[in-house]
């Protein structure tokens, strides 16, 4: 991945103008350039469409400034739109000029803009790109951090499942883990049964790579605690209840919810913050084969409730149910649990706008304002308590798949708060973590979803 320290400069006096405006803002930018520049924006009939950048050359030819529009207002990524210059501009520096709104996001645009998935194709990783000076008042650490933990999760949905299985996946858990000073251990195979793992284990077990949970700890065991869980399927058939062709090809991104929450952890411990981090990652392949999990199977979980199968495609919550009734043992202060867990969550907010569901109104609040501030659109929908019910089974004591048409995303939410009871809060993010088009800040493919806003909650809870 690219670093991202190259992408911003300290100098100003030399960098190339960079004015961001709309068409109003036009004539003051050709000014601003110099004496050439109105003629050429008149020559080329440049208007300032948004997504669109004009570079206007100098008497000598030089590049004397370059004119970028503007985004649309009712965009809710539109400050992080410079994004799309990053690879497009030609290698120099720039300095921003007259842009509206906070330059710190401006700066995380560029630095998202710089991502590209390059594993298959190394000659794109050494590209020169183009750096932006630093705007006053910015802070690069913590711009660079942001990015940095944004990369990750995208360069770990991107990874082709015959590349990142579980034994890989944990690697890079432990590695990350590791390079922080966290307390690392990994329990793998039937030692799943053994710790009282039974739901993670059944899930994986007819994988050729054994079933695992990672788990780390980092921080002042002190201080407060704060539990991670990240839904870990690395490729997912969707077992017995086989998915079509067409549904099982972006099942290498089933593990969006693990790659996500090692970008936050890494956020969190590169600033240092004061809490106790604990991260579970629940890793498997939702496999297919003689010893796979079957529709109708009536299985143990560690919190004790029986879990009656309705659909082995619904294999996500049952990894997070152990997970998150480990994490519950030592009642954290907050559990935030992150999945690619429901097609529902899809059908009702797309792609781009992640749902997310807590008891919790105080954090529910917080979080809906990081995400605005953030421009990282996240959606509170309801843990609606007439549903609940839903959720139980009829033979055994809940259904991971209930009958019911209707609320899906709901339901498989009002699932995982069976097995949360300690944690003074529980928040479950249903993350897509997928952009299936291009946006300035994020080519297609694994996306960062929602970290950016949490890191900022939590970062304003438990500051440096």
């Amino acid at each position: 991945m690219t670093d991202l320290t190259t992408l911003l400069a300290d100098e100003h006096e030399h960098a190339i103008p960079l004015h961001v405006v709309d068409a109003a803002g036009l004539e003051g930018a050709a000014r601003a350039i110099g004496a050439s520049a109105p003629a050429w924006i008149e020559s080329t009939r440049y208007r300032a469409a948004p997504g669109s950048h004009l570079l206007v050359p100098g008497p000598a030819g030089e590049l004397a400034g370059v004119i970028a529009a503007a985004p649309e207002r009712r965009d809710p990524f539109g400050p992080l739109a410079l994004g799309r210059l990053t690879r497009t501009l030609p290698a120099a520096t720039y300095r921003l000029s007259g842009l509206d709104g906070p330059g710190r996001l401006a700066v995380l645009g560029w630095l998202l803009g710089a991502y590209r998935f390059t594993s298959r194709r190394e000659a794109d990783a050494s590209c020169d790109l183009a750096r932006l000076a630093l705007p006053e008042g910015v802070d690069r650490a913590e711009s660079v951090r942001i990015a940095a933990g944004c990369h990750r999760a995208m360069e770990l949905v991107n990874l082709p499942a015959n590349d990142l299985g579980p034994a890989a996946l944990a690697a890079a858990a432990r590695s990350l883990a590791e390079a922080h000073g966290a307390v690392v251990t990994e329990t793998v195979g039937d030692d799943l049964i053994e710790a009282g793992l039974p739901l993670i284990h059944a899930v994986g077990r007819a994988s050729a790579e054994a079933p695992r949970l990672v788990d780390f700890t980092w921080g002042d065991p002190e201080a407060p605690k704060l539990t991670l869980v990240g839904k870990g399927v690395t490729f997912d058939t969707g077992g017995l209840d086989l998915k079509s062709a067409s549904s099982m090809l972006l099942m290498k991104k089933d593990m969006g919810g693990a790659a996500n929450i090692l970008g936050l952890a890494q956020m969190i411990m590169d600033a240092g913050l004061d809490l106790r981090l604990r991260v579970l990652l629940p890793i498997v392949e939702n496999a297919v084969s003689g010893a796979s999990f079957r529709p109708g199977d009536i299985l143990p979980s560690r919190k004790g409730p029986t879990v009656e199968i309705g659909n082995t495609d619904a294999e996500g919550r049952l990894i997070l149910a152990d997970a998150l009734a480990l994490g519950d043992e030592e009642a954290p202060d907050l559990i935030i649990d992150m999945a690619t867990l429901t097609g529902a969550a899809r059908v009702a907010l797309g792609p781009d706008l992640p749902p997310f569901f807590t008891h919790d109104d105080a954090l529910a609040g917080a979080l809906a304002r990081h995400a605005a501030a953030e421009a990282d659109p996240l959606w509170r929908l309801p843990l609606w308590p007439p549903y609940d019910e839903w959720v139980n089974a009829k033979v055994g004591d809940i259904s991971n798949a209930p009958d019911k048409p209707f609320a899906g995303s709901i339901t498989a939410a009002l699932f995982l708060s069976r097995f949360v009871e300690n944690a003074r809060a529980h928040l479950h993010i249903d993350v897509y973590a997928w952009t299936p088009q291009a946006k300035p800040h994020a080519p297609r493919g694994g996306a960062a979803q929602g970290i950016r806003a949490l890191y900022a909650m939590i970062r304003e809870s438990y500051g440096a």
